[in-house]
């Protein structure tokens, strides 16, 4: 049964991965328009399909409200970059809500070190890359939130591995847009690096959150 439920599913994530590659290359289209805005939304709206074909739980339909929210959030950026981070700002809040339901039994003491360095540290961070534009505090609050949902999911019973790397993967692509905005990152690297870790760490989360609620109900 898992396993033909994995080939059930596994169109939903093969098209999303092909509308986050070719999204990636054709984003610098010289003809913009709304058709680039859904086909960057459609990359992680596949993923919360998926996700929503699998929740058996209220955790299942957690993950897909915090994918749905981030795909959203994904298509308002291009039109607004605040409303875009308040979408993702909601989608970690719920995603935090998700990690937080399932606690680790046991931790140790370097994941407590890890997950306090990414809730502490992330904000840190993003302050220090966002200077001296007068949004830094707005880029500090915002990463709070993200460091927050990273170092939740990294003391979650959820595979470290895969759900938490992919949370930390999520810090690393809004730090290197914290930095890119404020002029500290050249524009050619964010451009090569920012989609690809953001899409990384959300198939990672989707799948890793999915694969654990099903291995645990078999």
């Amino acid at each position: 049964m898992p396993r033909r439920a994995l080939i059930d599913h596994r169109p939903w994530l093969l098209a999303s991965l092909a509308a986050s590659v070719s999204y990636f290359f054709a984003r610098d289209n010289p003809v913009p328009g709304l058709y680039l805005i859904a086909w960057k939304g459609a990359a992680v709206g596949l993923l919360a399909v998926y996700a929503a074909r699998r929740a058996k739980s209220p955790d299942g339909w957690l993950l897909t409200a915090a994918l749905a929210l981030g795909a959203l959030g994904d298509m308002v950026l291009e039109l607004d970059l605040v409303a875009g981070g308040a979408l993702f700002a909601l989608a970690h809040l719920v995603a935090i809500a998700l990690f937080l339901r399932n606690p680790r039994e046991r931790r140790t003491g370097s994941q407590w070190l890890l997950a306090i360095a990414l809730l502490l540290g992330t904000p840190l961070v993003a302050a220090l890359m966002a200077l001296p534009d007068p949004r830094w505090p707005m880029a500090a609050g915002y990463a709070a939130i993200v460091g927050a949902m990273a170092a939740s999911a990294w003391v979650s019973r959820f595979p470290r591995y895969r759900v938490g790397l992919g949370a930390v993967l999520f810090v690393v692509s809004d730090l290197l847009i914290f930095a890119r905005e404020s002029g500290q990152l050249p524009e050619a690297i964010g451009w090569w690096l920012v989609w690809p870790l953001y899409y990384a760490g959300q198939l990672l989360i989707a799948t890793g959150v999915v694969r654990a609620q099903h291995r645990g109900r078999a």
